[in-house]
């Protein structure tokens, strides 16, 4: 999964907001697996962008269900 703008976050609803989140949590927890292992060596630099990209996520969510 690639980084995400937030512009791009704004532009979706809730449903694909609520799906990229769970597709990035998969991702978070299969990047802390890997590093408990000892075999993440390239992406280790992959876990704080990720982490910032789901708070990012939720808080868009959040604004959303706010405005309602």
């Amino acid at each position: 999964m690639t980084r995400i703008s937030m512009k791009t976050i704004k532009q979706l609803n809730e449903k694909d907001l609520k799906s990229k989140i769970q597709e990035a949590r998969s991702e978070l927890t299969k990047l802390r697996v890997d590093g408990a292992k000892g075999t993440l060596r390239k992406e280790s630099g992959k876990l704080k962008p990720v982490r910032h990209d789901i708070a990012r996520m939720l808080t868009r969510v959040n604004e959303m269900r706010r405005e309602k």
